[in-house]
């Protein structure tokens, strides 16, 4: 995956997802509101087919960056799950 970050502050950031669509930023985005330090957690697609960005905003309390990868843990953790059950449910 490729980003570009465009503007990094201690409690906003910018990032630019190069190729995503809006599958990917819809569950990227929902999963960042899970996180009580968030203020705002969206995404903007200027054309159909032009690159996402993604905007976070904290109160502070933690760094947006760190926000946006704690997220992308717990989407991989589901991810992880739901292959194994899908490995178990298919072997019996």
């Amino acid at each position: 995956m490729n980003i570009e970050i465009l503007e990094l502050a201690p409690d906003r950031v910018r990032i630019r997802f190069r190729g995503e669509s809006h599958t990917f930023m819809n569950m990227l985005t929902d999963e960042i509101l899970h996180d009580p330090t968030v203020d705002v957690a969206k995404y903007n697609m200027e054309f159909q087919y032009s690159d996402p960005e993604l905007i976070v905003t904290t109160d502070g309390k933690k760094d947006p960056v760190q926000v946006i990868r704690d997220a992308c843990q717990r989407l991989m953790g589901y991810c992880d799950e739901l292959l194994e059950d899908v490995t178990t449910a298919s072997t019996t």
